[in-house]
C-alpha cells in the first residue's frame, strides 16, 4: 500500500504535447502522478491516476492517445473540447465544473482550458489501456 497526500507528490510542469506528429505548447499545466502500473510497448503506464493543476487561462491543446481517459473536475471551471479527427475543427464544447467528468475514447482528439483569468483549477485524470480481444 502507498498512502500519501497529493501535496507530497512532486509536480512536473508540462511544456508540450504531441498531436499528429507535431509538438504543441501546453500553457500553465502541472501534473502529479498519484499512481501508475503496467507498461505498454512505448514504456508508458497502462493504468494511471494523475492530478492536474491548471493556472488561470492555462490550456491543454488538441491531442489524442491510445489509452482511455476519464477526467474528474475538482476545482474551477474548464471549457472542454472534442475535435473532428480529420479537420481538427471543434465539434463539441462544454463548460465543466466541480463534480463534472469527461470521458475520452481511445484516439479521440480533445483538449481543455481553464476559463478563469484569476483562479487555478484542478482535475483528476484516470487513464487505462483496454485491449479488445
Amino acid at each position: 500500500m502507498d498512502a500519501k497526500n497529493v501535496k507530497d507528490v512532486e509536480g512536473i510542469k508540462v511544456q508540450q504535447i504531441g498531436y499528429k506528429g507535431e509538438n504543441h505548447e501546453v500553457k500553465g499545466v502541472t501534473i502529479r502522478w498519484l499512481s501508475k502500473s503496467g507498461q505498454d510497448e512505448n514504456g508508458q503506464p497502462e493504468y494511471g491516476l494523475r492530478h492536474f493543476t491548471v493556472e488561470p487561462g492555462g490550456e491543454i491543446p488538441a491531442h489524442n492517445h491510445f489509452y482511455l481517459q476519464t477526467v474528474y473536475v475538482e476545482k474551477g471551471q474548464f471549457e472542454c473540447f472534442a475535435y473532428d479527427p480529420e479537420t481538427d475543427e471543434v465539434v463539441e464544447s462544454k463548460i465543466c465544473g466541480p463534480g463534472d467528468f469527461v470521458f475520452s475514447e481511445c484516439m479521440e482528439p480533445h483538449g481543455m482550458r481553464n476559463i478563469s483569468d484569476t483562479e487555478e483549477a484542478t482535475f483528476l485524470c484516470c487513464i487505462g489501456c483496454v485491449y479488445e480481444k
